[in-house]
């Protein structure tokens, strides 16, 4: 006759639920004095920089764009420099030329500073974003940050190279005088059209959508100009029709690089008060972009 089985726990082990060696129910326990192997550092300002810098540089739409700028305002610049003269330099600084191409590139600035934030919106990658890094105002500092800087760079870059260029085939005594200080026009232009791109990031975080944000870009500087015009024919809106025909983005890069308005009836703002204009209209739409994404779920 065999001995009944105990149906008790075995030697040593604890029954489910029942308390865990070390006193844990159901869980392990810690040594005394435990400490993770891995780094553990607190999140600051660098490591969203070194985020959005990543995903800037990993996108084939950060190529197209910039790659396009550079070839638009680089090619005309330099096709202007190969057809003109030393005379036709007399008025104009060297960086003018960079103008005539920065006027359609510029529309390449926009769209990368859309698609910096919309993109995210639209493959949903901006919750994967919010919940690594839920200090939400940091984040949209990294954007506003690391767009800015590789847009100016780029921007002032090619308009160096056309002014560069002017400046070695139309250096003679027939192109006039030109100060080192004319090239403090060309980079307040370089920086006019970086700061379009950040109103178009800013844009972009109060919109979400890309289409939505490029139009709206597109409609802030190209409608202006046919806006003014309109209504400077209709007598009793013409005042209005020539203050917006004086404070437009196309007026304000002319004036910025240096082209003079031949039209002695139309008294153009100097560059201090367009940079005035484009500085109040972007700090709005950021501080905008800041309370709105700080309120909204995603």
């Amino acid at each position: 006759m065999t001995a009944p089985t105990p149906s008790g726990p075995a030697p040593g082990a604890h029954a489910p639920g029942g308390p865990a060696p070390g006193g844990a129910t159901g869980t392990a326990v810690r040594p005394a004095g435990y400490s993770s192997p891995l780094p553990t550092p607190r999140p600051h300002l660098g490591h969203a920089l070194a985020s959005e810098w990543t995903k800037l540089v990993s996108v084939r739409s950060t190529l197209w764009t910039l790659g396009s700028l550079v070839v638009v305002v680089v090619g005309i610049g330099l096709l202007f420099v190969a057809q003109s003269s030393d005379r036709d330099y007399a008025g104009i600084t060297f960086a003018t030329p960079a103008l005539f191409g920065l006027l359609v590139g510029q529309i390449a600035v926009m769209v990368l500073g859309a698609l910096t934030i919309t993109s995210e919106h639209a493959t949903g990658l901006v919750r994967t974003t919010f919940t690594a890094a839920p200090e939400r105002h940091r984040v949209l500092t990294a954007k506003y940050l690391v767009f800015s800087a590789a847009a100016f760079t780029v921007v002032s870059a090619a308009v160096f190279v056309v002014g560069l260029a002017g400046q070695i085939v139309h250096g003679g005594s027939a192109a006039g005088a030109h100060p080192a200080t004319e090239w403090s026009g060309a980079l307040l232009g370089s920086l006019y059209v970086t700061l379009l791109g950040v109103l178009a990031l800013a844009v972009g975080a109060l919109i979400r959508h890309s289409a939505g944000a490029i139009a709206v870009m597109l409609g802030f500087v190209t409608l202006p100009p046919v806006i003014g015009a309109m209504l400077n024919i209709w007598e009793a809106a013409a005042p209005t029709g020539q203050v917006i025909l004086e404070h437009n983005a196309p007026v304000a890069l002319m004036t910025l690089f240096g082209m003079q308005e031949s039209d002695v009836s139309l008294a153009m703002p100097g560059p201090g008060i367009h940079m005035l204009v484009i500085l109040v209209v972007t700090g709005a739409a950021v501080t905008a972009s800041y309370v709105t994404v700080g309120r909204r779920d995603v």
